[in-house]
């Protein structure tokens, strides 16, 4: 028992030091200029990266583009019903959600490799985990708009009011509102998914993700019926809606300070994310302002795929660099010590991390 006190407290010792000090000078402690490897955040571990980088191929930000356009247009179609516009605008809608569920699904299990690994992601499911909920959210989405489609296309061939026609509108109404309910969350989830990572660049904006990529959703979907020939006047204030908050966020991306979000703002990555947010925001904003719809439309489209692709990128080019602490620096730059050993951050740094940083 004894032992066991002394050990620990000559453990604290050896903390104490190495925070006030920046090195240890007891046997055992890695001496300064050692040949053998040692973990840090500027040379990672035997020259590899302390962050695995995302191994998603092109097919993921096509999904994340597909998936929130279709999703959007779910909400955009029952919000048409419900305020008694055309049913044309709302057939349309439910075309989209239709195709943009399936695509979206083809490109999931394109890039998972096989359809068995979709399937085995709906064996359990766990409302902690982001990616559990987007599979179950994308079963749901895409099956309930397949089916509310299907319905509605057979009810046009159904003759006479009764028969196969009572049985068909309630499949219909139950997929669109099945659809709407989970298009919401098709709309948001893939932001919360990225920021749920450890990538730094996708975990500091783990805030700002999902109303991003909600905007943009609604964005594509409104841009998509407008260039269908649709000329409601909602659909014109919800365009007007969403360009406004990718304007603001557009803005907050380019006054945050954050070192993390360093790849969103140079190199390619920072190219095409900053080109998509100057579509779908400010760009797409005026274009609606001075009454070009169909340009605002397109570039809305355009702005919400770019948007993505540099999302992508940049969280690729962030796991590669030096990892990042809570406000932005390196536990190098946090060093206190006096350059002759091993780096360690000052107390201070070390009391501001929370348990899962340390």
């Amino acid at each position: 028992m004894r032992d066991a006190s002394t050990r620990e407290r000559r453990l604290e010792e050896l903390r104490a030091e190495a925070l006030e000090r920046g090195q240890v000078s007891a046997n055992g402690a890695h001496p300064s200029g050692a040949s053998f490897p040692r973990a840090t955040a500027e040379e990672g571990y035997y020259g590899l990266p302390l962050l695995k980088e995302p191994g998603w191929t092109w097919e993921v930000p096509l999904y994340l583009f597909l998936g929130g356009a279709a999703g959007a247009s779910a909400v955009v179609g029952a919000a048409a019903r419900l305020a008694g516009e055309d049913e044309r605008l709302s057939d349309h809608a439910r075309g989209i959600v239709a195709l943009g569920g399936g695509l979206s699904t083809a490109l999931l299990v394109s890039d998972l490799g096989r359809p068995a690994r979709f399937l085995h992601m709906l064996r359990v499911f766990k409302p902690q985990s982001p990616m559990s909920v987007g599979a179950w959210t994308l079963t749901a989405f895409a099956s309930s708009s397949a089916a509310a489609a299907l319905a509605r296309r057979l009810r046009r061939h159904a003759t006479g009011r009764s028969g196969p026609r009572r049985p068909l509108a309630i499949v219909q109404d139950a997929g669109d509102a099945l659809a709407a309910l989970s298009g919401l969350s098709m709309a948001c989830y893939t932001g919360v998914l990225l920021g749920a990572t450890t990538v730094p660049a996708w975990n500091r904006s783990v805030r700002l993700l999902p109303p991003h990529f909600a905007a943009a959703g609604l964005g594509s979907a409104v841009g998509l019926l407008e260039l269908l020939g649709h000329r409601a006047r909602g659909l014109n204030r919800a365009g007007l809606a969403a360009a406004l908050a990718e304007t603001a966020i557009g803005a907050w991306h380019e006054l945050e300070g954050d070192r993390a979000l360093a790849p969103l703002k140079r190199g390619k990555s920072g190219l095409c994310a900053r080109a998509g947010l100057l579509l779908s925001g400010p760009i797409g904003l005026g274009l609606r302002l001075f009454g070009r719809r169909r340009a605002a439309a397109a570039s809305a489209l355009a702005g919400s795929l770019l948007s993505r692709i540099g999302w992508m990128a940049a969280g690729k080019v962030s796991s590669r660099e030096r990892a990042p602490t809570l406000d932005g620096q390196t536990p190098r730059e946090l060093s206190s010590g006096n350059g002759s050993g091993v780096d360690h951050p000052s107390r201070e740094a070390v009391r501001s991390l929370g348990p899962s940083d340390r």
